[in-house]
Order: structure tokens, then C-alpha cells, then sequence
């Protein structure tokens, strides 16, 4: 057997065409395009139509991708019936989508990938995709007492979202930054959630069982993460001149720094970077109180743990500009799956073309075998 790293690090199992992260770089792309230059000139939906369809679309291609996608937000009565059921139950909006989810699999009558053809598929995970907003926004209300919002065809993802959030319809700029972040969101390599996607693609199973089996990985602390720590660490800091002892005393005690580090990037996120630049964007206290204190931490690291190249991730900015779009912090991560179910259903389509199952070895360390067994 190959023997490979621990955590398959740096294995290539697959080809993509789908994109890349070259963390040495500081860079990522969707496609042939970076993914930051996407998200400052391109909308959600193009760059949707773009990992879906290979392309990104011209107006009539904008216009018609539209018209197909929008209505496929709503949600039949009976879904949205189980709501309350799902939200009280389990009033994790997460954990929620991921149950409700996989009931419109099944609900819908999703066939298995290797019976499908790619019509099919691709309707399958534009359904599934464009209901993962309306189910967390319903969820969201529900457990808050309210009726869920509809959603609105004349209204762009990100703008319809934060409607369906608290049934008022968002300025420009808290639309577009939103937006943004949903572009920078989208795909990320062949992370544990994508690879997750990809390995039950490859069983064959429809692309619901796919999709949900990604947000399971998703959920993970050590993968999803939640970016409404860091609105708590700031909280925790308090005025920015008490940065350097908190941070000090954070790494004494071995605790993380919640929004700095990332296993790839060698350099600056440039998700962060963009984040930054949006969250600037849209001022106010919290986003100077956070620009003075990524100063801070990172002259503190540096001085602690030199030569660690210790830089803000996305979930740093993320946070902020969530807060600043409106969202409670409840809807950080889940806001980040609205997201990531466009990019793992991407992986889905190209996995598809793929006969092969994924199944790779383990090599075993227990006692050797093999060894009587005795009689009870």
C-alpha cells in the first residue's frame, strides 16, 4: 500500500476543473478566475452559473439563469410545515437545515446519481441550493415566533436572503456586502465538507444524501468553525488598548485565537483581505475596533510565536460584515452553508462524470491477528 501523510495532507485524489487554493500565493480561483476578483465584479448568481454551467453568463444567459433559479426558492406548504417540529427540536438553524434538506430528497423523490442524467442532476442541486436560504431564514423565524417571509423573484440572492431574515428589504450596500461574501464562500478546494460531498457522490447516492453528508462535516468545530467567536472575542477585548494583554494572556493559557490561522494559506487570506476591504466599506465602530486589534494580535504573535506567519482568516471579517449585514450571530455558519451547498453541489455535477468509488485503505495497528478464539 502507498503510505501517505496523516489527514491525507497534500494528497491529490482527484482532478478538478472546478478551481484551486495555492496557499504559498495567497491565492484561490474558481475556475480560470480569481475568486476575489469575481466577488468584487460578479454576482452570486453568475458565479453560480459559473461552477454549475463552466461559464460566466452573459445578460441573456444572467436573465434566463434567473427565471430558472428564483422560483426554486420557494417552498411548498408542507416543508415549511415541519419547520416549528425541526426548530424546536433542534434549534440549531444548522443542524436544522440539514434535516430538512435531506426531507426534500425524499420528499422530492431524488433519484440516485447513477440513474440520473445530467438534466436531472442539475435540477436536483439547483433545488437544493436554492431552498437552503428560505429553510434557514424559516428556521431562523420559527424559533423566534414567526411566520416565515417568502421569498421574492425580483430580488437578487443575497437581497431576497436577508428579506426572507427579518421581512424588510435591505439597502444596496448591505445587499451587496453580503453578496460578496456569499462569492468568497462559495468553494474552497478539496476541504473535508467537499471531499465529504465528493466520497458520497461517488457511491452513487442521489444528490441530497451528498449535500447533507457535506454539512455533517460542515457542523464540525475544526472545519466550519463559527465566526461568531471572534464578535466575542472582540466583545471579551473590550477597547483596543486592552488588546495586548488579553491576546498575551489568550496564548499563556494555550487558548486559540479565534480568527487567525489557517492550515493553508501561508500568507494573508485573501478572503480576508476582501472582507476587510468590505467591512471598511461600511464603517462604524466595530470594523475600526477590529482593524486595531488584527494590528495587535498580529504584532503579539509575531513576537510570541516568531515565525508562525500567523494572519486573519475568513472568519475574521466574516464576522464583522455579517454583524454589519444584519445577521445575528446564530446565522453566521449557517449563512456560510447557504453558500457552500452551491459550491458542493458543483463538486456533485463533476463527481458524477466519475465512475470510481471513492475507497481508500487503512492500514491496521491492533493486536496481530490472527489469534484463537475462545470458547465462552
Amino acid at each position: 500500500m502507498t503510505e501517505v501523510p496523516r489527514g491525507l495532507k497534500g494528497v491529490v485524489v482527484a482532478d478538478t476543473a472546478l478551481g484551486d487554493v495555492r496557499g504559498e500565493e495567497g491565492f484561490y480561483h474558481y475556475r480560470q478566475y480569481s475568486a476575489p476578483e469575481l466577488a468584487e465584479k460578479r454576482s452570486f448568481e453568475d458565479v453560480a452559473y459559473l461552477l454549475m454551467d463552466g461559464e460566466l453568463p452573459d445578460r441573456t444567459q444572467r436573465a434566463r439563469f434567473a427565471a430558472e433559479f428564483r422560483p426554486l426558492r420557494r417552498a411548498p406548504a408542507s416543508l415549511l410545515d415541519l419547520v416549528p417540529a425541526v426548530a424546536t427540536g433542534c434549534p440549531a438553524p444548522l443542524t436544522c437545515l440539514r434535516t430538512l434538506l435531506s426531507h426534500v430528497a425524499g420528499m422530492e423523490d431524488m433519484p440516485a446519481i447513477v440513474d440520473a442524467d445530467a438534466a436531472t442532476l442539475r435540477a436536483n442541486v439547483l433545488r437544493l441550493s436554492a431552498l437552503a436560504p428560505t429553510l434557514v431564514a424559516a428556521v431562523h423565524r420559527s424559533t423566534r415566533g414567526l411566520e416565515p417571509v417568502a421569498p421574492r423573484d425580483d430580488l437578487a440572492d443575497a437581497a431576497n436572503y436577508l428579506w426572507m431574515i427579518d421581512g424588510a428589504e435591505p439597502d444596496e450596500a448591505r445587499a451587496r456586502a453580503l453578496d460578496q461574501y456569499l462569492v468568497l464562500a462559495l468553494d474552497h478546494g478539496f476541504n473535508a465538507s467537499t471531499f465529504t460531498a465528493r466520497v458520497v457522490a461517488s457511491t452513487g447516492a442521489d444528490v441530497g444524501a451528498a449535500i447533507v453528508a457535506a454539512l455533517g462535516a460542515l457542523s464540525g468545530p475544526r472545519h466550519g468553525g463559527s465566526p461568531s467567536r471572534v464578535l466575542d472575542m472582540l466583545d471579551a477585548i473590550g477597547e483596543p488598548e486592552r488588546a495586548e494583554a488579553w491576546i498575551t494572556d489568550a496564548v499563556s493559557r494555550g487558548e486559540r485565537i479565534m480568527g487567525f490561522g489557517h492550515p493553508v494559506y501561508k500568507t494573508a487570506d485573501p478572503r480576508s483581505k476582501m472582507l476587510r476591504a468590505v467591512a471598511e466599506r461600511l464603517g462604524g465602530p466595530l470594523v475600526d475596533h477590529a482593524v486595531a486589534v488584527e494590528a495587535t494580535v498580529e504584532r503579539v504573535l509575531a513576537d510570541l510565536k516568531p515565525g508562525g506567519e500567523l494572519h486573519t482568516n475568513v472568519e475574521f471579517y466574516a464576522a464583522v460584515v455579517m454583524h454589519l449585514c444584519g445577521l445575528p450571530r446564530a446565522l453566521f455558519t449557517p449563512t456560510f452553508a447557504v453558500s457552500r451547498v452551491v459550491g458542493w453541489s458543483a463538486q456533485v455535477l463533476e463527481q458524477a462524470t466519475d465512475s470510481a468509488i471513492i475507497r481508500p485503505s487503512a492500514r491496521y495497528v491492533g493486536p496481530t491477528p490472527p489469534q484463537p478464539v475462545a470458547v465462552a
